[in-house]
């Protein structure tokens, strides 16, 4: 059996490191000195990659069943070809196709369906029925994934930067809570502060309540990352005590922020790895002057839609 330690080793010898950037034009801008961390250099462009190998590594399944709008899907795919298995994924009708494009690349069986009519996870759960030996893989609500999102805790850790705060994206939470264990796992006690699509504001109105709540329905936000209906339990319990806050970012702010990231620090951002900076935009009084690590979580877009987004239309 596996040590811990080896099995970080196993997952960090795959991963890309983030690429660490800092903007002068960018923090001048935004009043504070502002580092972005990007994972839209990580293999399949996103952090779910880390989560992704971490999961297929651990299981013993040769094949994985998941519900995604991408991100989690096309890493999960590479993840199963670097490591001689197969997965399905469930994604929405409205996804991206680039995204779509890309699970089958990398060898992953889409099925896309139509969320008005039946939630993905039915029907992840219906083919998990008609294969009773696969693995079914959640985006975030999963121990696997929050320890494989957790290297990326341990690299901000290593940084040598004394942060006053790291903004990271929030939707089912499998990102903010893992890297939470990552950071305090690294003894490292920074805040750490979600921002979230107002139009998806359901980790929000959970911490305001002290428990989960949903959202009605498949939020339709800019940030398809965080089109999921709720908070996993497993990231909640991380979640509701580790969160400093949450930031609510309304579309116009993610659209901003995008742009920013592409004007002011020459980086590509998918709406949902915008969601950092948009958080400043949008509450810039609670980061003037400090120091600040920003999450770009992805930078997986349709050309059509990014080209759209910059012009502002």
């Amino acid at each position: 059996m596996k040590t811990k330690n080896k099995r970080r080793e196993g997952l960090e010898a795959e991963i890309c490191g983030a690429m660490v950037i800092e903007s002068r034009r960018l923090s001048s801008a935004l009043g504070a000195r502002v580092i972005q961390a990007s994972e839209a250099f990580q293999h399949t462009g996103s952090f779910k990659f880390r989560a992704a190998y971490n999961v297929v590594m651990r299981a013993e399944a040769d094949l994985f069943i998941t519900a995604s709008s991408g991100n989690f899907g096309q890493a999960l795919a590479y993840a199963c070809q670097l490591l001689g298995k197969s997965c399905i994924v469930v994604m929405p009708l409205t996804s991206s196709q680039v995204k779509v494009d890309a699970v089958r690349g990398y060898g992953g069986k889409v099925e896309l369906i139509d969320v008005t009519a039946k939630s993905r996870w039915d029907r992840v759960w219906e083919l998990a029925k008609e294969h009773p030996e696969a693995y079914v893989a959640s985006p975030y609500d999963d121990p696997w994934v929050i320890e494989g999102n957790s290297s990326l805790g341990r690299e901000l850790a290593a940084l040598e930067y004394d942060f006053d705060s790291v903004v990271v994206p929030v939707g089912g939470g499998g990102l903010a809570s893992g890297i939470l264990v990552g950071l305090r796992d690294a003894k490292n006690r920074v805040p750490v502060i979600g921002a979230e699509p107002l139009l998806a504001n359901d980790a929000a109105r959970s911490l305001r309540e002290g428990r989960i709540v949903s959202n009605e329905g498949e939020p339709q936000t800019l940030a398809d990352g965080a089109r999921t209906l709720c908070l996993g339990d497993r990231n909640w319990e991380i979640l509701k005590t580790g969160l400093q806050k949450i930031v609510e970012v309304p579309e116009g702010k993610i659209a901003e922020g995008l742009r920013v990231l592409f004007s002011l620090a020459n980086l590509k951002a998918e709406p949902t790895g915008a969601l950092a900076i948009g958080a400043m935009l949008a509450a810039p009084e609670a980061f003037a002057g400090r120091t600040v690590c920003c999450l770009v979580s992805g930078g997986n877009v349709d050309p059509e839609v990014y080209a759209r987004l910059l012009l502002g239309q």
